[in-house]
């Protein structure tokens, strides 16, 4: 396990080889350290906005040959957001670091967490939220895979697909209070009244009835969440999705 001290060092030796590359015009903190909320299970977020003309790829194989040679990754994986790749690195410390390589162009501020550390920020767009509706309608799309998967007996499925539309009711409450979407990252500064209106679609078991009941609160609850952002949609949403959970639920009940 890292330690905060360790995470630090690490950083300012990440940030110093970032001034001492060439191919590097500017490099800013993101993430929990640029806004002050960082803790001792924080990990450590980089951007690093590329000097014009500078071969990304070679750039980025460049800095991850260090982060395997020098600082322990055992692994990582990409995220790219338009041109920009997030190379999401873990450590053999179990720290993660995240390096965002952004073109010149795109090297600014998508979110309230950037600081700038040294170069030249552009103006670039802020990252959007997901949108309302395409939550829904995942909503409702994850609900009729839990009743096919309740009614095949696929219980590990059908845990999936509860969890799934749980997710998207999370992230709707999440935008109905201006809070992180992404992730459940705002899950825990919901109201509670929120969060425990949802605590029935956890699901502790994979018997029939548990799954069951689980499938009925978590579509009760993307019918509230939805009427929040489109209540005409929510009406009609509303026959069809009890009927599916409520069906199921019946169905539950009379297998006890």
């Amino acid at each position: 396990m890292f330690t905060p001290d360790e995470r630090s060092a690490l950083r300012d030796e990440l940030v110093a080889a970032a001034r001492a590359d060439h191919r590097i015009d500017g490099a800013a903190l993101t993430g929990s350290a640029a806004s002050g909320a960082e803790d001792d299970w924080s990990d450590i977020d980089l951007a690093f906005g590329l000097a014009d003309g500078a071969d990304q790829a070679a750039v980025i194989a460049g800095w991850t040959a260090v982060m395997y040679e020098r600082h322990g990754a055992v692994a990582h994986l990409d995220s790219p957001r338009g041109s920009t790749i997030y190379r999401v690195f873990l450590l053999a410390n179990t720290l993660q670091v995240d390096i965002a390589f952004a073109p010149a162009a795109e090297f600014g501020a998508i979110a309230p967490t950037f600081r700038l550390l040294f170069g030249a920020a552009r103006d670039v767009p802020a990252a959007t939220p997901p949108a309302a509706g395409g939550l829904v309608g995942m909503g409702w799309l994850y609900a009729l895979h839990a009743r096919s998967s309740i009614e095949r007996g696929r219980g590990w499925q059908a845990l999936s697909m509860i969890d799934g539309l749980r997710d998207q009711v999370v992230a709707l409450a999440c935008l109905r209070h201006d809070l992180p979407a992404h992730q459940g990252r705002g899950v825990d500064a919901l109201p509670e009244a929120v969060t425990a209106s949802l605590a029935g679609s956890l699901v502790g078991a994979l018997d029939d009835p548990t799954l069951r009941r689980a499938f009925a609160v978590a579509t009760e609850a993307l019918l509230a969440e939805a009427r929040h952002v489109d209540p005409v949609l929510a009406d009609r949403l509303t026959a069809p999705l009890r009927a599916l959970a409520g069906g199921s639920a019946a169905a539950g009940e009379e297998r006890q």
